[in-house]
Order: structure tokens, then sequence, then C-alpha cells
């Protein structure tokens, strides 16, 4: 049993990845092994549906360096690799995704830099191969984020990186109920050194990521990330109203000219005005919503079991 703090903990999320859970493992312990520091794997599974949690059991009975978490439930693409990087003991903390779109490769290299000194050394996308819609949908949401964040999100960081364990705590103190980690990570004010590397094509299996779960990530990043968003409809309601006053001086002058085409102007208006006004609704809805479950320290996961932790023996 590994009772000792390690160098380095390695955390990495899993659902339904039984085609890469074993093969991921592999790689993670080839690489840090030739770095020669102590290390751990940590795996959190979010309830898979396949074999994922008895492969990676089993793995963990043949190897006391890789540990695993079960959840009991999918608690999503936020809460989970965050409970498990909070559980990480490493003096260094790795986060990568299971489908060998985040490079194992590259764990020396965070590790060299970590050793010169850096905070933050995170790995950014040089190239994303999505559908136009996907594209212009991620062009967007980076573009909201420079525009309303509190602070800003580097583009193409998915947070597949390396940071210290410092850093980890000063996060772990803001107690965010749906942690949105990449932005967390420049919200603390720690230096950020990024690495630009081509993305690979998954390994294996089936991506659990779609439009409709990648909209919701977007929003829970957006509304936790973002306290100016609640003033955005203050300042479109004003120039909404403004608006009304310039339709309504305009339908005056169009009644004394006898042209009935104000009533028209004025709906379509009024029709625009209430679509933006549940957009943003939805945005402030969902912030009320956080402040909710921060109220009632909502944990991140609950954890079924966990293997190979030094509370385990």
């Amino acid at each position: 049993m590994l009772v000792t703090a390690p160098d380095v903990s390695v955390v990495i999320p899993t659902r339904n990845e039984e085609e890469n859970a074993l093969p991921i493992a592999e790689a993670v312990i080839r690489e840090m092994e030739a770095t020669g520091l102590s290390f751990d794997v940590i795996f959190i599974d979010n309830a898979s549906q396949d074999r994922t949690v008895e492969l990676l059991s089993g793995l963990c009975a043949r190897d006391p360096r890789v540990r695993l978490i079960v959840n009991t439930r999918d608690f999503g693409q936020m809460r989970s690799p965050t409970h498990a990087i909070f559980q990480a003991s490493g003096r260094a903390i790795i986060n990568m995704c299971a489908d060998f779109q985040d490079p194992p490769e590259l764990i020396g290299e965070f590790v060299r830099r970590w050793q010169a000194g850096a905070d933050i050394v995170l790995g950014v996308r040089a190239s994303e191969e999505n559908s136009v819609g996907l594209s212009a949908a991620r062009g967007s949401a980076y573009w909201f984020f420079e525009k309303f964040g509190d602070y800003p999100v580097i583009p193409n960081a998915t947070g597949f990186g390396l940071y210290t364990r410092r850093v980890v705590r000063e996060i772990e103190r803001l107690k965010e109920p749906e942690p949105f980690f990449r932005g967390m990570l420049v919200e603390t004010g720690f230096h950020i050194e990024t690495i630009a590397y081509p993305r690979p094509p998954r390994a294996g299996g089936k991506s659990n990521n779609n439009f409709f779960a990648l909209l919701d990530f977007t929003l829970s990043g957006i509304a936790g990330s973002s306290k100016r968003l609640v003033r955005v409809p203050f300042y479109l309601g004003v120039l909404g109203a403004m608006m009304a006053v310039l339709m309504l001086v305009g339908g005056l002058i169009a009644f004394v000219l006898g042209k009935p085409i104000a009533g028209w102007l004025i709906a379509s208006v009024v029709q625009a005005e209430i679509a933006l006004l549940f957009v943003f609704l939805g945005l402030v809805g969902d912030q009320v919503r956080l402040i909710s479950e921060r109220s009632r320290q909502t944990p991140l996961v609950i954890e079924r079991e966990r293997i190979n932790f030094p509370d385990d023996a």
C-alpha cells in the first residue's frame, strides 16, 4: 500500500472508457517512470456502464500506485474530475483525459517546467478538428467569456496540464459547487505557462461529449465565472426602453402621415426584447441555482467506493 505522498499525482476521469482505461494507465505509468519521480495515478469513474470499473479495479489489485474512485452516479464533467484533483496528495497534480486526446508524451515536459519553477503548465491544442457548427459554437463561447467573464479564459486549453499542490488548495478554498476548473486556474492569479500541441485523434470508444453536453458545460462555466452577467439584462432593459420610446415617436409620426406600419415594427421590437429577456433570465436563473448550492454546501460528488487510498489500509 502506497502511504507516503508522491511527488506527482496524475488524475484521469473516466466514463465508459473500457477500451482506453488500461492503455492510458500503461502509457502514463511509462512516462512517469521515465521522470524518476514517485507518483500515483488516480482514476475517478463517473458511473460507467461498461467494464471500465472492473478493469481498473483489477489494475489496482496489481499495482498499488493506481487508485480508483467510483461515483454513485454521473456527476458531470466539471465536478467529478475536480473532486479527484482535490483528493490527490502529490506535490504536483496532472489532469488529463483517458482517450489519448491529451497526449501522455507531454508529461515529461510538464514535469520539467514544474521543476524549473512553474506553478501551472497547460497544454493548448494548436488545432481543433470540429464541424463548422461546433467550431462556430466554440468560437462564440470564447468570445462570450472574453467579453463578459470576470477573468480571461485561455482558448483551446481544456485543463490538461500540471498544477502545484498550492494552486489546487487555493482553488479548493473557493468551494465552487460547479467548478469551471480551467477558468479558476486563471482566477487564482498564478503565472501560467502553455505548451501548444496538435490534437491527436481519439484512441478508441465513443466520446461522451455531444452538442448538448458541451452546451451544458458552457452554460455552467459562464454562469459560474461571470458576475457581470447579472447586470447585462439591466443594461439591455435600459436600451430596450430607449428603443421603445423611439418606436413610440416613430409610430406617432407614421400615424400622422397615415402609414399603418408602425404596429408591425413595434411588435417585432417587443418580440425581440422578450426573446433576449428569456435568454438572460436563463443565465441569471443558473447563477441563482449556484447561489443556492453554495448555501447548502453541495458536495462535488458522492463516492460509492475508493481503492488503494491510504485510508483503505
